[in-house]
């Protein structure tokens, strides 16, 4: 299981540094009852999250197979090939659309 990005020369313990979180995020509709009332209706989307230290988390949902029995998350070997090059927030930049198109009357 490979969890760096940059390099395939990741040491065993470099590894151990990346976790593995979890958050569910709920997708809802409105649901009609038959007394006419209507509620929302929810269901969950858990999300997997690779953190490692001094790199941008990623999402790795799509990458992985869950065991729904046992909660057992297989990634695959090839999987820093898969995965998107993140950024820091505080590297993101972001361009004042005003400046470049002037300001409107």
């Amino acid at each position: 299981m490979a969890f760096h990005e940059q390099s395939d020369d990741v040491t065993e313990a470099q590894r151990k540094k990346c976790r593995l979180l979890e958050i569910v995020q709920y997708a809802c509709e409105p649901e009609e009852l038959p007394s006419g009332e209507v509620r929302p209706r929810c269901f969950p989307i858990p999300r997997i999250f690779r953190i490692c230290p001094d790199r941008p988390a990623v999402e790795i949902t799509k990458l992985i197979k869950i065991d729904l029995k046992t909660g057992e998350i297989e990634m695959p070997d090839d999987s820093s090939a898969l995965l998107p090059k993140g950024k820091h927030w505080r590297d993101i930049r972001r361009y004042d659309l005003d400046a470049v198109a002037g300001p409107s009357d």
